[in-house]
């Protein structure tokens, strides 16, 4: 059940990209780490580059950053799977928000017992299925 929180800085980013970028991260949860579709939520923060800092000073008008980090239970993926994400989240990002000046992507494993799914961890979710 990951949860895939996306920052893109500088100018709003049309619906049409918006759509195009939440469902190309969902495709690529199921694709490269084997999750469900359907367990998967993907939240877009677009802040303005005057909210974004690097070393301290606001991003120029018109420069673009991007930061995804996406939240998946611990142990559940290989190496290979989590190198897959990590290369295809930022080959995405490239291509339908342009080169982002910083752009990462970060994946945090959490603990089974400490990672739920409307109130249930999925400690317990593995234990039912």
């Amino acid at each position: 059940m990951p949860h895939i929180r996306v920052t893109v800085t500088g100018p709003s980013l049309p619906a049409p990209v918006r759509r195009t970028l939440a469902q190309g991260l969902t495709r690529l949860a199921v694709s490269a780490l084997g999750k469900s579709g359907a367990r998967t939520t993907v939240h877009l923060d677009l802040p303005s580059a005057d909210c974004y800092f690097v070393d301290g000073t606001p991003l120029a008008d018109g420069v673009r950053d991007a930061h995804v980090e996406v939240s998946v239970t611990a142990g559940t993926n290989s190496a290979e799977e989590k190198a897959a994400f990590i290369a295809g989240a930022a080959e995405l990002l490239a291509d339908l928000v342009g080169p982002p000046a910083r752009g990462g992507v970060a994946l945090h494993e959490l603990h089974p017992e400490s990672y739920g799914y409307q109130g249930v961890t999925q400690f317990a979710y593995y234990r039912q299925n």
